[in-house]
């Protein structure tokens, strides 16, 4: 993979960035994604971020052998710690992460979302993190989508600012409310899925223990939800 040729799963992301925007992406590894959108026109600045050396040096490195070391700042950082306002930044992408780790990512410095008017994220689990997330600071789900790529099944979900308050079904943010209501092929792949392996869980958990009654009751949910929209 490189900046002309990103992933299916990168390329899908990148689609959700609206021309000329001004973006951040956290955890950027190799920059591909940022080289991408500048050199498509999808961006006119970028921000690559990397908390970790080895990643930043490479997003480094990228970004000079491809001459754009004008329009992408690469910063090394924590988050969105890296993020300044003078940087006007309008798009966040977060992508490639568990779902519970891109969201303390955007508790930790909620002061860097003013401004911001999309997030593009794409957790490799756990995407009901990140709509509980949306409901509370209330951010808005836009756009869903869910893709196979090389045997491994992700979501990628955009949030907008929301001036009324933002309220999600037991369903919806499990599932995802848009995904659910398309029920694609990839979709059901995967709550197939996750609906064999909580079953096969939650025979092996032992019902007539006390310190159980809690995972049972939340495997019972999840099961009976996943039923339904399958159904």
């Amino acid at each position: 993979m490189n900046e002309q040729q990103l992933s299916k799963r990168l390329e899908k992301v990148v689609s959700y960035v609206s021309n000329k925007a001004r973006i951040a992406d956290i955890g950027s590894d190799h920059a591909y994604l940022p080289c991408y959108a500048i050199q498509q026109g999808l961006a006119e600045f970028a921000i690559a971020g990397e908390v970790v050396e080895g990643p930043f040096q490479s997003a480094t490195k990228q970004v000079r052998s491809l001459a754009l070391t004008e329009q992408i700042a690469v910063r090394k950082g924590d988050g969105l710690a890296v993020i300044e306002s003078a940087d006007a930044i309008d798009t966040i992408v977060i992508a490639g992460m568990g779902g519970a780790l891109i969201r303390s990512i955007l508790e930790a410095e909620p002061v860097r979302l003013d401004g911001v008017k999309r997030l593009v994220l794409q957790p490799n689990i756990a995407a009901h993190q990140l709509r509980e997330w949306a409901e509370i600071n209330q951010w808005k789900l836009v756009v869903e989508s869910i893709l196979r790529e090389d045997n491994k099944i992700y979501e990628i979900l955009v949030l907008e600012p929301s001036e009324a308050k933002v309220a999600y079904s037991d369903a919806e943010r499990l599932l995802g409310p848009f995904l659910m209501r398309e029920k694609s092929e990839v979709f059901h792949a995967k709550w197939e899925h996750e609906l064999a392996n909580w079953t096969e869980i939650r025979g092996k958990i032992d019902a007539n223990s006390a310190k159980n009654a809690e995972k049972l009751a939340e495997l019972d949910l999840k099961i009976k939800l996943i039923e339904e929209v399958l159904r």
